[in-house]
């Protein structure tokens, strides 16, 4: 039996289940489009709710959709379609931010806001647009890839059988090498004033680099999980229809609700006196990385940590190019200028922050595995910066994100120089072997 004929015995099982995870997913998203609609109006933190459910159920729904995909499109134009969806529930969001920066700047000039606003404490735009891409980021390697191991770890325990860590396929040594790429130029972001419209042309070059590497690999039949085991098992015409009418409602959704969620969360932050900076950068990302996060998470639960891990390890790509490389130009846009999106101080250390952990977590997967002390560093580093920051003076706020940072930094840079030859091969593979050789093991 195949990998999806196996999928879809295991989907069979589990029909009425999976009917009703899409039911809900549905569901979630009714009372955002209802306020969307009608222009009704409960309250911020009602509004931040609802329409935030609103784009997890679009998101969950845009995820299903996606892998059913992969049975009818052909590999190449699944891997650009399927890239792109996969961060449009982030985009969508981290848009909003980069189109009122601009029309901030436009308005008030680099501050980016008003003079009351300043004198209020008030965030930037262009400084939540930030946070949602770092938090983003950090919450998908902090969170969604020790989980995986923390998931498999548990399993193979359950079972009585010894599980030290996650061993990557070699074909998984693509993603990797643009990762390293991507990273590496990333450290040059926080010795910038703004992220220009040439690092937007940089890391969407390296995003189209990586999709036509990509591209070449040899199509394979889909990991197929949950409710997309239900779709599958429909006849082909009613299974393309579906797949593209859960598109179209997902991603209309998605528009309509993302503006809408993100203002109402600002305006919560201002009413029970949270930063804004810290809701945008922490609750935004978490509804619109949930399907991510659960989608790996079943292939740990089904001890696939290879399929779990590959597919966050993937989206890391895809946001670290294509969701940053894009921010400049909406920002440029809506201001109606060349200008970059502007990075203040602490906007720096977020994305040094940012830029170190992806140092660690590349490093760590250089010799393609995970060892489960080295996700237990990746999650305990994650929150260390919290912890720091919640026992350091006021006047001191900062300085944890540069702790952590060098901590991020001299951890990988230790590892990268112990493991230089797994590295080089890891390059090469990544790079310039054909997929034909990738299926071999080293």
């Amino acid at each position: 039996m195949t990998t999806t004929g196996q999928d879809l015995a295991a989907g069979a099982r589990h029909h009425g289940r999976n009917a009703v995870s899409m039911a809900v997913a549905v569901a979630a998203t009714v009372p955002g489009i209802f306020l969307r609609v009608t222009g009704s109006h409960v309250s911020d933190p009602a509004d931040a709710l609802l329409f935030g459910l609103a784009i997890v159920g679009s998101a969950f729904l845009l995820s299903w959709a996606a892998e059913v995909a992969q049975l009818d499109i052909s590999a190449g134009l699944a891997i650009a379609v399927l890239a792109f969806i996969a961060v449009l529930p982030e985009y969508a969001v981290d848009l909003v931010f980069a189109r009122k920066g601009g029309n901030a700047v436009e308005r008030f000039g680099p501050a980016c806001r008003s003079a009351a606003d300043i004198a209020a404490k008030v965030e930037a735009p262009c400084s939540l647009a930030l946070a949602n891409m770092t938090g983003a980021n950090r919450l998908l390697i902090g969170v969604g890839w020790s989980m995986v191991a923390f998931i498999a770890w548990w399993r193979f325990r359950k079972q009585g059988t010894a599980h030290r860590g996650i061993e990557l396929e070699r074909s998984h040594s693509v993603e990797l090498s643009y990762l390293v790429l991507a990273t590496a130029y990333s450290l040059t972001l926080p010795l910038k004033g703004s992220i220009t419209l040439f690092d937007a042309a940089v890391l969407v070059t390296i995003f189209v680099a990586y999709t036509i590497r990509i591209s070449r690999a040899p199509a394979e039949e889909p990991h197929l999980v949950g409710p997309a085991t239900l779709l599958a098992t429909l006849r082909v015409n009613r299974r393309r229809a579906a797949v593209v009418l859960l598109f179209v409602v997902a991603a209309g959704v998605i528009l309509l609700c993302a503006e809408h969620f993100a203002e109402a969360l600002v305006n919560t932050g201002k009413m029970f006196h949270i930063s804004e900076f810290l809701l945008v950068q922490w609750l935004a990302p978490l509804a619109s990385e949930s399907p991510e996060l659960l989608v790996a998470g079943l292939f740990a639960w089904r001890l696939n940590t290879n399929a779990g891990l590959g597919t966050l390890v993937s989206s890391k790509v895809n946001q670290w190019t294509l969701l940053v490389g894009t921010l400049p130009i909406a920002f440029a846009l809506s201001s109606g200028s060349l200008h970059g999106l502007p990075i203040i101080a602490q906007q720096r250390e977020e994305l040094l922050l940012t830029a170190a952990q992806s140092v660690f977590a590349v490093a760590i997967l250089i010799n393609l595995s995970m060892s489960n002390r080295e996700a237990l560093m990746l999650f305990g580093l994650f929150w260390a910066q919290f912890l720091i920051g919640a026992v350091v003076p006021e006047h001191l706020h900062g300085i944890e994100r540069v702790v952590v940072s060098i901590t991020y930094l001299v951890l990988g840079v230790s590892i990268l120089v112990k493991d230089w030859g797994p590295a080089r091969r890891l390059l090469h593979d990544g790079f310039r072997t054909p997929y034909a050789e990738l299926d071999d093991p080293l």
